[in-house]
């Protein structure tokens, strides 16, 4: 059965549409990286999106449960994806009993959330004890350049965006041990790209949106052309997650 895809809101990202591609892959290339350390496990995905990214996960876990506050966002994703199941939720308040969960997933949602700590606490509680958390999201640092952590971000959708030091502080406040922090980059092929079209495609991608104007037909081949092996996710130093695009942390649940 075909499953039309989602409406694009300005954010959320979907597979399947060459306009798109490029923050797909990103994501993708997160999701992608997660597989192996969710094998065999019970995982939630908290904030599912789309739904790829749960589906990518369950190739791998025992079981995944996606949870999607939006009912037709969750009727999408328990359609398209039968392999996952799927629930209605507040993240703020999680579905799930306590330390049931070997892993929860949440990839570019926190910075939507209004009560962050609030909702690692969450992710805490429903893990069992050693369960890891693995949670993305935009680096401040590079998504919004000269913004402070009490700025409003300029993005409608988010209500606080971190950087690297930030994200790590809220996950261990919230009962969790950090033991990787790391950054996604572009690889040598998206490098390439950049260089072709200004020095940056995603400003290239964001300044057309902006005025309306239609895509060179080199930028629209390029951006189409991108995939999830042309993104790097590495934690060489402090300074390499700083200039990094997104932020991953991986923590553990202490007993």
């Amino acid at each position: 059965m075909t499953h039309a895809p989602l409406p694009l809101t300005g954010e959320r990202t979907v597979p399947g549409l060459d306009v798109e591609n490029y923050w797909f892959r990103r994501h993708e290339a997160v999701y992608r990286a997660l597989v192996p350390s969710c094998a065999g496990a019970v995982v939630v995905d908290a904030g599912v999106g789309e739904g790829y990214g749960a589906a990518l996960l369950a190739t791998e876990a025992l079981r995944v449960l996606a949870l999607e506050l939006d009912p037709a966002v969750a009727a999408h994703v328990g359609g398209r994806y039968p392999e996952i199941g799927v629930a209605r939720a507040d993240l703020q308040s999680l579905p799930v009993a306590d330390g049931t969960v070997d892993a929860v997933v949440t990839l570019q949602v926190i910075e939507h959330l209004w009560d962050q700590p609030g909702f690692l606490a969450e992710c805490a509680r429903v893990l069992r004890p050693g369960g890891r958390l693995h949670c993305a999201t935009p680096n401040r640092l590079t998504f919004s350049p000269g913004a402070g952590p009490d700025d409003r971000p300029l993005n409608p959708f988010h209500t606080r965006e971190l950087t690297g030091s930030e994200l790590a502080a809220l996950v261990t406040e919230a009962g969790m041990h950090v033991d990787a922090l790391t950054g996604l980059h572009h690889g040598p092929a998206l490098r390439a790209i950049d260089a072709r079209h200004g020095g940056s495609v995603i400003d290239a991608q964001i300044g057309l949106a902006l005025s309306g104007e239609p895509w060179p037909d080199a930028l629209a081949a390029d951006v189409a052309s991108v995939t999830a092996e042309d993104f790097v996710l590495r934690a060489d130093d402090v300074s390499s997650v700083d200039a990094s695009l997104d932020l991953l942390v991986s923590a553990v649940r202490r007993p």
